[in-house]
């Protein structure tokens, strides 16, 4: 008991029993005591109520709240909880609603007050966001608008197997297409798109990091992955380096992916695959998602009408294109030598444009470099597609399908 409320109890029985003596009067004993009359009277009403522990204090709590939660929907918010462990009080207000459309559930904030009191919650430190700044580029406005794809951290399973998996999702609707164990290798990953492709149609676009299997430092950060996806009518939109919130997303699924797989991680790589297929099945079709006002994702998820080919044909270039192929060391022949490009684009066709400064090197309508009159090759950067769009300066245009962003001094 803490010190100061005995010390507080100790007056009050010296109190009455100084007023037993009849040596003091009720105004002397309340300035002795420092007490009011009221409280003298209280405390003399008490004691003679005959309750034995009449000089403790009682709580001040109501005896009856009208307004409390039913002690029958507190247990199934709780049962809820303990059915999914990851789900906050907005998606088990959903679920509930979802199941018992027919109960009036409390607000998501007195679901948050009852997983507290029944200890299911734990704290979590909130930091400052920090002032917005800038425009946000424009969204997918509908499903297959575009993908986004990356590799989720390796961690290996109980076996010892190193273990990465492959994600890949819908931007719009949130549909995680696939989370499959795959090396972080174009030949390993390839197998995964295609039967993805086949399966659910091509996408217009898919938004990916700057590292490989997808992206590289070669002319316009383009791989054999991502050619392929040109080829294929599909826009490949890289993210700035070192810029993970411009696919956060994705970025935010991969959290809860590893929430629910990894920890720990399965026995063996076959059992671990197993978990990453009950997820998907969990995050697409039972999982409330807030983005799209606590509904799954298959609710506003549908294959692509644009279906896979069965037999891919060389890019087409306009008519003031020069088309040479890419020879198997990268180089193309240009006037009276070679010039490299990217051995990216073996066997493929590109196209060159001749402005002012040179001649423009194009795959598939994407800018790769420019050509300058001594033969020598600058290297561009592949555009960044931010979420955030940052003040840049103009450059100068030369090309009439993409704008230029920057140019790498560096030849070859």
């Amino acid at each position: 008991m803490p010190f100061k409320e005995t010390c507080r109890m100790e007056r009050r029985v010296m109190m009455l029993a100084d007023y037993d003596t009849g040596v003091f009067s009720v105004t002397e004993l309340c300035a002795r005591y420092g007490v009011s009359r009221d409280t003298f009277y209280f405390w003399a009403a008490r004691r003679a109520s005959g309750v034995d522990d009449w000089f403790k204090d009682r709580s001040h709590a109501p005896l009856n709240c009208p307004h409390r939660t039913p002690a029958a929907l507190e247990t199934a918010i709780v049962a809820m909880r303990r059915r999914f462990p990851y789900l906050g009080p907005r998606k088990i207000k959903a679920q509930l609603e979802q199941e018992q459309g027919d109960v009036a559930w409390p607000a998501a904030s007195v679901i948050g007050d009852v997983l507290t009191r029944a200890g299911l919650v734990k704290p979590v430190r909130r930091r400052r966001r920090p002032i917005e700044q800038g425009s946000r580029c424009t969204y997918a406005q509908s499903a297959n608008d575009e993908w986004c794809v990356d590799f989720k951290g390796w961690f290996r399973t109980a076996d010892g197997r190193r273990i990465d998996p492959l994600t890949i999702s819908d931007s719009y609707s949130r549909y995680l297409i696939e989370v499959r164990i795959a090396a972080p290798t174009i030949e390993g990953v390839c197998p995964v798109f295609e039967r993805a492709f086949r399966a659910n149609g091509l996408p217009r676009a898919i938004r990916c990091d700057n590292g490989a299997p997808f992206g590289s430092t070669g002319a316009g950060g383009l791989t054999k992955l991502s050619a392929w996806w040109l080829r294929l009518g599909i826009d490949v939109h890289f993210i700035p380096p070192a810029s993970p919130q411009d696919n956060g997303r994705h970025e935010r699924m991969h959290r809860t992916l590893k929430e629910q797989t990894t920890r720990p991680a399965a026995a063996t790589a076959r059992q671990q695959q197993a978990r990453f297929d009950r997820f998907r099945h969990h995050f697409n079709i039972e999982r409330p998602h807030e983005a799209h006002e606590q509904t799954p994702p298959s609710w506003h998820w549908s294959p692509s009408p644009r279906p896979m080919p069965e037999k891919l044909a060389d890019p087409w270039y306009d008519a003031d294109h020069q088309v040479r192929r890419v020879r198997g060391s990268g180089e193309i022949r240009w006037r009276n030598g070679f010039v490299f490009v990217s051995e990216a684009l073996t066997g493929q066709l590109v196209g060159l444009a001749e402005r002012e400064q040179g001649h423009v090197l194009r795959f598939c309508g994407v800018d790769l470099g420019l050509i300058d009159h001594k033969g020598r090759i600058l290297r561009f950067a592949p555009l960044r597609h931010r979420l955030r769009q940052a003040r840049q300066t103009p450059q100068p245009e030369l090309s009439t399908i993409n704008p230029v962003q920057n140019v790498d001094p560096h030849p070859g």
